[in-house]
C-alpha cells in the first residue's frame, strides 16, 4: 500500500485484527475504536488515524450469525448427546443464550473486520 506521501506501507492484518477485537485502533492499539457500544470514531485518539471511512456493512451480521449458529449448534448437540434435550432445558439454556451472545460479541467482531479493513485498504469510499 502507498500511503499519503507516495511511500509504500505495509499493514500487517493479524496485529490489526488482534486490535480490533480488543475494540482498540488498529493502527496503535491504544485509542479506543468506538465511542458508545457501536458507534465508530471518526479518527483514533491516540495517533489520529482516520477510521470513518471504514464501513462493515452486511459483512457484521453475516460473521455474527455465523458464530451464534455454530455455538448454539455445538450446545443443542451436547444437550442432546448427554441425555438433557428436554424442550423446557432449551427454553432456559438456548433461548436466552441466542440473545445474549450476538450482544456480547458485537463490538468485537465489529472491531476485528474494521482490522481487516483497516489493513488491506479496504473501503467504501475507493471507488467515489
Amino acid at each position: 500500500m502507498i500511503d499519503q506521501h507516495g511511500v509504500s506501507v505495509e499493514k500487517r492484518a493479524w496485529p490489526a485484527i488482534r486490535r480490533g477485537l480488543k475494540c482498540k485502533c488498529p493502527n496503535c492499539g491504544k485509542g479506543w475504536l468506538f465511542h458508545h457500544y457501536l458507534e465508530q470514531v471518526k479518527h483514533c485518539a491516540k495517533c489520529n488515524e482516520p477510521l470513518a471511512h471504514y464501513n462493515v456493512g452486511l459483512f457484521l451480521p453475516l460473521v455474527v450469525i455465523t458464530v451464534v449458529i455454530h455455538v448454539l449448534a455445538f450446545v443443542m448437540l451436547e444437550l442432546e448427546l448427554n441425555g438433557h434435550g428436554s424442550p423446557l432445558l432449551y427454553l432456559y439454556a438456548v433461548v436466552p443464550l441466542s440473545i445474549m451472545l450476538p450482544i456480547a460479541i458485537l463490538p468485537s467482531s465489529k472491531g476485528a473486520i474494521l482490522g481487516l479493513m483497516w489493513a488491506k485498504g479496504w473501503s467504501d469510499e475507493q471507488d467515489r
